[in-house]
């Protein structure tokens, strides 16, 4: 069973920059394609990144290209999230999710794509 515990948030100034870290326990990592998403007060969630189970495969929604970098270390069970240039319109609570996929190279992008989730942690931007 996939378990995913994320860390790395918390309160930055505008211009400043997060690492996210999304560990797994349970089931095997290089399975599973792994997505960050995010949710501001308000707002529904919202597609940020993921990266295929190989690694090899990225996308990232056009708001955030540039900015942050989405990787993984499947020797490690992590997926990270680089946020660089943080705006005060990233602040939200993100999540990691996880999906097996048959493919190595599928992105999946959908939040209804993926079937394990984190609890989340908060990311807040200040200007």
């Amino acid at each position: 069973q996939v378990q995913l515990v994320e860390s790395g948030g918390g309160l930055v100034h505008s211009g400043g920059s997060l690492r996210l870290s999304c560990a797994n326990s349970g089931g095997t990592f290089s399975s599973y394609a792994m997505g960050w998403f995010r949710q501001a007060p308000g707002k529904e969630r919202e597609f940020v990144a993921a990266v295929s189970r190989s690694g090899d495969s990225a996308y990232n929604v056009d708001s955030v290209k540039g900015r942050f970098t989405i990787s993984r270390d499947n020797a490690k069970d992590t997926v990270y999230l680089q946020m660089n240039s943080l705006k005060p319109e990233d602040t939200a609570v993100y999540y990691c999710a996880a999906v097996y996929t048959f493919t190595w190279y599928s992105v999946p992008r959908l939040d209804s794509d993926y079937n394990y989730w984190g609890q989340g942690t908060q990311v807040t931007v200040s200007s």
